[in-house]
């Protein structure tokens, strides 16, 4: 009697790390509607009040504010929107694009391999952080040129570690059976080497996202990204740190958002590779 595989238990960290993401979603989603205030309203009157459990904070604005009155929450919350359009965007396009080149140049090898490789060795010599601050004071700033510089610098990653797993799937048995049974190299690379390798680019991917988010806090932080007036994580940041004394809240909890949307995104990835990789299965 045939015993039925059975799948393993959802890990905590694919649980915590999926929850958290579903909360920041869906704050960007409904910000709207879950924002408390304007993100852009300004009341000097209203300028650096502490948040709510701390003596002097007033009802309605959770979190503070930060040196313009802006309710520190609401800009939290619409700062997610940004956030996660730059990871979900930028992240896709450079996994498309890295992961279709890595897995030609790991299959067929050849003259394709050294052209694909020369490029990521080309690509590799300059700092991607120095590199997408480049690309980007070159181009302007903006939101679409925020994600064209992380997909510019950050398909390379894609590349490398999807044709490394591909030069292993192609010396599996699997792969010598479906040539004897005929198969052309073009259905073999994508019913049999392709979904064997699937795990490692949605681990990839989700941590790419965590790096997306990363990078763009990092230019909204040298003020190149959006617009100043626009709430990111990186501009409260950074407006934050000049008021750290005398304000504290204006740093810290953009600090503590944006460190658990990148780990969440992390673990995320790794939980999904550990539960539906088929050689850990």
């Amino acid at each position: 009697m045939a015993h039925r595989r059975r799948r393993r238990p959802l890990s905590w960290r694919l649980i915590l790390s999926g929850c958290w993401l579903l909360i920041v979603l869906l704050a960007a989603l409904l910000a709207p509607y879950v924002a408390p205030h304007d993100p852009l309203a300004q009341d000097l009157l209203m300028e650096r009040l502490p948040p709510f459990w701390v003596a002097g904070s007033e009802p309605g604005y959770w979190l503070g504010t930060d040196g313009l009155g802006r309710d520190v929450l609401s800009r939290i919350i619409y700062g997610a929107r940004i956030a996660l359009t730059v990871a979900f965007v930028a992240a896709t396009a450079a996994c498309i694009i890295g992961s279709t080149l890595g897995l030609i140049a790991g299959y067929y090898r050849g003259w394709l391999d050294q052209i694909v490789s020369r490029i990521v060795d080309i690509w590799m010599a300059f700092p991607p952080v120095l590199f997408s601050i480049l690309l980007v004071a070159v181009i302007g700033t903006g939101l679409h040129s925020v994600i064209l510089a992380i997909t510019v610098i950050d398909w390379i990653r894609f590349c490398r570690v999807v044709r490394a797993e591909t030069l292993v799937q192609r010396r599996m048995d699997y792969v010598d059976s479906a040539r004897v049974a005929g198969f052309s190299q073009f259905t073999i690379l994508i019913r049999e080497v392709f979904p064997n390798t699937l795990p490692t680019i949605v681990a990839l991917l989700s941590l790419e996202m965590g790096i997306a988010v990363i990078v763009e806090a990092i230019l909204s932080f040298v003020n190149l990204s959006i617009s100043t007036d626009d709430p990111t994580w990186g501009g409260m940041i950074a407006e934050g740190r000049t008021i750290i004394h005398f304000a504290w809240w204006v740093l810290v909890f953009p600090l503590i958002t944006l460190f658990l949307t990148v780990l969440a995104f992390g673990q995320f990835g790794e939980g999904l590779k550990d539960r539906f990789d088929p050689v850990l299965q």
